[in-house]
């Protein structure tokens, strides 16, 4: 059973950090990219990050670069997400996926459950 388990959310003042962990276990994921969306209420699913199998590649959404990092642990089996410079609009639940190397939500086979980031002004 494919299990993707995200961890690291919470409550935070703006301008502060989080760094957000995700899981994977149930089946080897080599060759798949990781990624996060974020769905704020009301919203759509929006693409955050993603990162391809060697690290050799990111894509960030234009709204959250220059604030936050992907990166992943292979041999973990487990991709991050560091949010530095919060701001109350990064408010959402976070999803980490896995699937291919796309900005595209439909292009992710495995999702997690979401962890919820709220940050207060």
């Amino acid at each position: 059973q494919v299990q993707l388990v995200e961890s690291g959310g919470g409550l935070v003042q703006a301008g502060g950090s989080l760094r957000l962990s995700c899981a994977a276990s149930g089946r080897a994921f080599s060759g798949y990219a990781m990624g996060w969306f974020r769905q704020a209420p009301g919203e759509e699913r929006e693409f955050v990050a993603t990162i391809n199998w060697s690290s050799t590649g990111t894509s960030y959404a234009d709204s959250v670069k220059g604030r936050f990092t992907i990166s992943r642990d292979n041999a973990k089996n487990t991709w991050y997400l560091r949010m530095n410079s919060l701001k109350p609009e990064d408010t959402a639940v976070y999803y980490c996926a896995a699937g291919a190397f796309s900005t595209r939500a439909d292009q992710y086979d495995y999702w997690g459950q979401g962890t919820q980031v709220t940050v207060s002004s």
